[in-house]
């Protein structure tokens, strides 16, 4: 994600340096006019630091080495999925130190990325956010500004919570499709030209016919996003019976060792569960993205 985003910054003629735990991943970003730097220390005097990385450690550990050289910047804006309480503890970190700060999770994957097709959903000091935006609308289609404080990681529970209970109706219908004889290509082209599909819908398109499920998101990431989704709703007293719903199944499917695997996986238990055994169509089938 973090090398899609700086070679789409780096395209657009930014004064940009970027810095990996694995630097020789990142090398191939000075062709697109990047500075890889050998040490985080040496970000600490740009004015807008990006963060994207694993978990909220990853975030305290890689801020702490960067804003401890020569500078510091001046706003960070931290892209990574990380919950409600990290988001805040980092807002109050990075208030002591006079650094303004963005929680900016996205939506997307490296691929849309590539396709240009990112999107950032904002919260923080409006004036940062306009300090940013030309930078976040750089890296793809655009960032939408939902308000102060943490608004942002809860439009990101919220989002992935959807991206879960869809992606168990889109398992069920396809399986329910072909067991009433349909081809799952035919069925999912139908879907995908009606006002029911969806970038997403054509992006997981090729995974559900051909079984090919190159790993986006994984069963074990979309559950954590789930409990977080329960929890939001339990703490702001709204029923979340689907998500609830979509959540067991998730669990179910780590339960029969369904954990590293793309998370869309979920068309096989739900197969199984139909009593049908799902084989690759191998048929050529668009994902709806195209590089830009």
């Amino acid at each position: 994600m973090g090398y899609a985003m700086a070679e789409r910054l780096a395209k657009g003629g930014c004064d940009l340096s970027v810095w990996n735990r694995t630097r020789e991943k990142a090398l191939p970003l000075e062709k697109s006019g990047a500075r890889v730097v050998n040490r985080l220390e040496e970000l600490s005097t740009k004015d807008i630091l990006f963060v994207m990385v694993s978990t909220y450690d990853d975030v305290k550990q890689v801020l702490a080495k960067a804003l401890s050289g020569k500078g510091k910047p001046k706003m960070v804006v931290e892209c990574s999925s990380i919950s409600l309480e990290g988001s805040a503890e980092l807002r109050a970190y990075l208030k002591e130190k006079k650094i303004q700060y963005l929680a900016a999770p996205v939506s997307g994957n490296a691929k849309v990325i590539k396709a240009g097709k990112l999107t950032f959903v904002v919260s923080g000091p409006k004036s940062a956010y306009e300090q940013a935006k030309p930078y976040l609308d750089m890296m793809g289609m655009g960032s939408s500004y939902v308000g102060e404080g943490e608004l942002a990681r809860i439009a990101k529970i919220c989002h992935n919570v959807m991206l879960g209970v869809v992606i168990q109706n889109l398992c069920e219908i396809a399986v329910l499709a072909e067991k009433a004889g349909m081809p799952r290509h035919a069925f999912l082209d139908f879907l995908n030209k009606s006002v029911m599909g969806s970038t997403f819908t054509k992006y997981k398109t090729p995974a559900l016919v051909n079984l090919d499920f190159h790993v986006t998101f994984t069963p074990k990431l979309l559950l954590k996003d789930l409990d977080l989704g329960l929890d939001a709703g339990r703490r702001f007293g709204v029923p979340m019976p689907l998500a609830s719903a979509t959540r067991n199944l998730v669990q179910e499917m780590i339960g029969h060792g369904m954990t590293e695997e793309d998370f869309s996986t979920l068309l096989l238990m739900q197969a199984r569960a139909s009593g049908i055994a799902l084989k690759p169509e191998n048929k050529t089938v668009s994902d709806g993205l195209a590089e830009s």
